[in-house]
């Protein structure tokens, strides 16, 4: 058994929508951060009997993602993968909003890889945990990954670091505002909004260039002007999902007072932004010698249930 860990993402500029579901090729390119203190741990071997036999949290998986992931592998992009034995388990809530699916995917490529001896470049392990779940593509290496890519050909679309994560290692706590996983999954609340949306394509036009702003703001090392491209990102994406048939909302009352309190913070001055993917946990984002202040006001905010330090 091989044993690989790996660490979801946060999104600062995020990609709601895809051009292609099958291939799982974004609408727009995305910058992400890594969440250093949550993990994935999982296991890998070869299964004696037919089929593959795939285990979350001690749970036998019922959904057949991952199994319909590899007969992909197998039969569309011709690897010889064996019947597998998989295990795979995290330090965090799955299906919540905490890219739990990132970093299992990221994980699981890298333990294939490394038990039939594969020899995969991180382009090439991006591409392929990007068919399980797209932010998958950019956890398979720490630091500031940018995933983007032309049109819509595989091969054109994986994640490759901006910069190293010592380069420029800012604060990052993760906000637990409910445990519970979340009423619409990720991929069908794009399609809602690719489909249904009014303002889909202004949001990708948009979107594009806030990646731009964000990517320069990274390489100047641009507090600032990161938090700005980050917050109005984050801002686009809930645009299209309120425009939805029908709406779509992963917040609830505790999200909402955390994004106040840190938006408060940003007024006054401390350096400090928030962000959410498609589940109700708040990312706070912030210059490391605030990491007290931040953290003080967030726990302070009525229904936060937990408040994790997401990066050593």
């Amino acid at each position: 058994m091989i044993e690989a860990i790996a660490h979801p993402n946060v999104a600062l500029i995020k990609y709601w929508g895809k051009y292609n579901d099958t291939l799982r090729i974004p609408a727009t390119p995305s910058l992400s951060i890594p969440l250093l203190g949550l993990t994935t741990h999982t296991r890998v071997g070869l299964h004696q009997g037919s089929g593959d036999e795939v285990s979350i949290f001690g749970v036998r998986d019922a959904s057949g993602r991952i199994t319909a992931w590899l007969d992909t592998l197998r039969h569309s992009f011709g690897l010889d993968i064996p019947p597998l034995h998989v295990e795979s388990s995290s330090n965090f809530p799955a299906s919540s909003g905490l890219a739990s699916s990132a970093s299992g995917f990221a994980a699981l490529v890298k333990g294939i890889d490394q038990l039939l001896g594969l020899e995969l470049d991180l382009q090439a392990q991006s591409r392929l945990a990007r068919l399980g779940s797209a932010s998958a593509a950019r956890s398979v290496c720490e630091g500031y990954m940018v995933l983007d890519g032309e049109g819509s050909a595989h091969e054109s679309w994986s994640a490759r670091r901006l910069l190293d994560w010592q380069s420029w290692p800012l604060g990052v706590c993760v906000v637990l505002c409910s445990k519970t996983h979340k009423p619409i999954p990720s991929s069908e609340g794009m399609r809602i909004g690719r489909e249904t949306s009014p303002i889909f394509n202004d949001w990708v036009s948009a979107n594009r260039r806030l990646f731009t702003e964000a990517v320069q703001a990274v390489e100047h090392r641009d507090f600032e002007r990161l938090a700005w491209a980050s917050k109005w990102s984050f801002y686009g994406m809930c645009s299209v999902m309120e425009s939805s048939r029908p709406p779509v909302s992963y917040l609830n009352r505790a999200s909402q007072a955390v994004i106040h309190a840190v938006a408060t913070l940003d007024d006054k001055g401390v350096p400090a932004f928030f962000t959410c993917d498609a589940g109700p946990q708040v990312k706070c984002v912030y210059l490391p010698e605030h990491e007290q202040v931040v953290r003080s006001r967030i726990e302070q905010v009525p229904g936060v249930l937990e408040v994790r330090r997401a990066c050593p």
